[in-house]
């Protein structure tokens, strides 16, 4: 029996910003696919604007598996997985466990091509899929302000400032041109 798309499913189990009060939950499963459709965009950005030549689809493709392996290891807060480098470097080495445990859960013909998803080697896919998690993020952090939480005002400024680090182009553009439709109701983006 292969467990792997069992697994996969349970993704739903797992809830994002536990340290934070929410005013609704958001699991990796509705996180992922959210962050598969951003990396999708600043794919098509980059291609469409600034001369890139990245597959659009593997980006979204490894977007939608990128916290694949938390329904192993659980959701762990951004300020404790990034509180030090002996923390954040042995996370990491906790996720690729996860990784391999998921990846073994595939018939092995399956195993490479599944491997290439949830641990992308190359670099410009990971860049667009970290930059639209982040861009995730912040979008939860505005719709939380906007249902009146301020519980997440800090972090929204500090991922607002984590976003202007990144430098990307298509990136820059998507804020630009799509973000602030996001801090609108649903009448108002009529």
């Amino acid at each position: 029996m292969n467990h792997f798309f069992a697994y996969i499913a349970r993704m739903r189990f797992i809830n994002r910003w536990a340290l934070m009060r929410n005013s609704y939950t958001e699991n990796i499963q509705e996180h992922s696919h959210q962050v598969a459709a951003l990396a999708h965009a600043l794919a098509v950005i980059r291609n469409t604007y600034f001369g890139g030549q990245i597959d659009a689809g593997q980006v979204a493709v490894t977007a939608l598996y990128h916290d694949a392996c938390e329904i192993l290891t659980g959701d762990l807060p951004t300020p404790i997985k990034y509180y030090n480098p002996s923390i954040r470097d042995a996370y990491k080495q906790v996720e690729s466990v996860a990784c391999d445990k998921l990846i073994n859960m595939l018939p092995e013909e399956m195993r490479s091509t599944y491997d290439e998803i949830l641990q992308p080697v190359d670099p410009d896919v990971e860049e667009l899929v970290k930059a639209a998690d982040k861009l995730s993020a912040y979008i939860k952090c505005l719709e939380e302000l906007k249902a009146g939480n301020t519980e997440f005002r800090r972090a929204a400024e500090q991922t607002a400032a984590a976003l202007d680090q990144f430098g990307l182009p298509e990136l820059d553009y998507f804020r630009k041109h799509f973000m602030d439709s996001f801090k609108l109701t649903l009448d108002e983006m009529e």
